[in-house]
């Protein structure tokens, strides 16, 4: 592995310690709150999907009359118990956003534990957005430097870095000095993992990674402020997590990303909101399936090749014949055949493309079936999540294209206007559009208010 001379636990951990709502440009914090309202539209989704009832009995069962918010319900809970439920809700759908260099969820790595401590503490609304542009920044450029090594070896990346930034931003809302930061991230060090075993069946469990992750980041961060001692060099050191989480990948981290830059340039400003609820890995793919539509125009078609980045296609293509065959929402949101025949056959792609009766539909599964994937050789992953598709029709036809940057991203990056609207496609499943006009505006108006005004928002909505 190469050297790391700057030490890069302690460049992020100082980095922490001084950055303050000042310090952040306004383009940056106008990204930060797009990003928190997306992430707090899928919270409130998420609640009327089946997932969510088996995680709110149990969270209230944990640990309810805590006093934080959890977004859409009546009982309050710890504040770790709290961030554990709002990061599985906004993580839930596979709908949040993505950094496509680091290939994280940064928001739901972030946002349950800003929320939960900041609500907690009766933190200002600037104290909060500055703790979660430095905990998305911290876990952007983690994510970066490693090079989508987790994924290699069978790790979901966000749900090994969200318990690093968590505590991070946690701890910024206590206060911590930067000695703390290096305390907590040695914690986080011994509790971040996240297997990608789930991927066989669809199981709920990459659901909870980011939310198990902000329970564990405000543990670190609170045991570090109360004096408890961790390694001082969690990332880079031997059996760090550099080593025990990348194997053969360790030496492939370049460490320029976790100290080149920090405080001057931001980016978390380049993450990518989703137009659709599936793996972002597919979305180029989808936004080419989803310009042939018209062209298809209902002909008869007897066979899909589908372009991907090569080193996606064990998520979202292998084994072929898994993927070919999505028995639920999870192993639909997943399989680059299913999503592609959908959206050429529908000429769309959203929520209730998801339900049991649309991933049974029959016209849907006999094309996946006739779905090939290969590597893309013109991708321009891992900048861009491209994709392509080539059509064979029964009439001779062959229909094709490609998408070098996939929509949400790079200069198709979503405004504020169409963030606005797909949080109120997404929050008009559990609430009126006057309930979530009132959050849309308690997080514009965010850095004026007190953390508590908004979360009083998102009760029982």
């Amino acid at each position: 592995m190469q050297s790391a001379p700057a030490g890069p636990s302690h460049a992020l951990a100082d980095f922490a310690e001084r950055i303050r709502f000042e310090h952040i440009p306004e383009d940056v914090l106008e990204r930060a709150r797009i990003h928190i309202l997306d992430g707090l539209g899928l919270a409130l989704a998420s609640t009327t999907f089946p997932f969510a009832a088996p995680l709110l009995a149990a969270v209230e069962e944990l640990g309810g009359g805590g006093g934080c918010t959890v977004a859409g319900q009546d009982f309050s809970a710890t504040p770790r118990d709290a961030a554990m439920a709002n990061g599985v809700l906004i993580h839930g759908l596979d709908y949040d956003d993505t950094h496509l260099l680091a290939i994280v969820h940064p928001t739901a790595a972030v946002l349950p534990a800003v929320l939960a401590v900041a609500e907690h503490r009766g933190r200002g609304g600037k104290e909060a957005l500055a703790a979660f542009c430095t905990g998305m920044e911290v876990c952007i450029r983690l994510g970066a430097a490693v090079k989508g090594g987790f994924h290699h070896t069978g790790f979901h990346a966000t749900g090994v870095l969200a318990h690093f930034s968590s505590a991070l931003a946690a701890g910024q809302l206590m206060n911590a000095t930067a000695a703390d930061h290096i305390n907590a991230f040695g914690i986080a060090a011994s509790t971040a993992s996240g297997v990608q075993v789930f991927l066989e069946e669809g199981a709920w469990t990459k659901r909870l990674h980011p939310g198990w992750a902000a329970a564990a980041g405000i543990t670190a961060a609170t045991l570090a402020n109360h004096g408890f001692v961790g390694p001082t060099r969690a990332l880079e050191g031997r059996f760090g997590l550099f080593d025990t989480h990348l194997h053969k990948h360790a030496k492939d981290v370049d460490f320029s990303f976790l100290t080149e830059g920090l405080g001057q340039t931001w980016m978390m400003a380049d993450t990518a909101l989703k137009p659709y609820p599936v793996c972002h890995f597919i979305h180029g793919a989808a936004d080419a399936a989803l310009d042939l539509h018209p062209q298809i125009a209902g002909g008869e078609i007897d066979f899909v090749e589908i372009l991907l980045p090569r080193d996606t296609l064990k998520i979202v293509a292998e084994p072929i014949d898994h993927k070919r065959n999505a028995r639920n929402e999870y192993e639909a949101k997943f399989s680059a055949p299913f999503v592609v025949a959908s959206t050429l056959l529908k000429g769309r792609f959203g929520l209730p493309d998801l339900t049991d009766e649309a991933i049974s539909d029959s016209d849907v599964q006999a094309l996946a079936k006739r779905c090939s994937c290969h590597a893309d050789p013109k991708s321009l992953f891992p900048e861009y999540f491209s994709g392509g598709v080539r059509v064979m029709m029964a009439d001779g036809r062959t229909l094709e294209t490609h998408v070098p940057v996939n929509s949400g991203a790079g200069d198709k990056k979503m405004t504020l206007e169409q963030t606005t609207d797909k949080f109120l496609q997404n929050v008009s499943l559990a609430t009126s559009e006057e309930r979530a006009m009132a959050v849309r505006k308690a997080v514009i108006d965010m850095a004026d208010q007190p953390v508590s005004h908004l979360m009083t928002t998102l009760r029982g909505v």
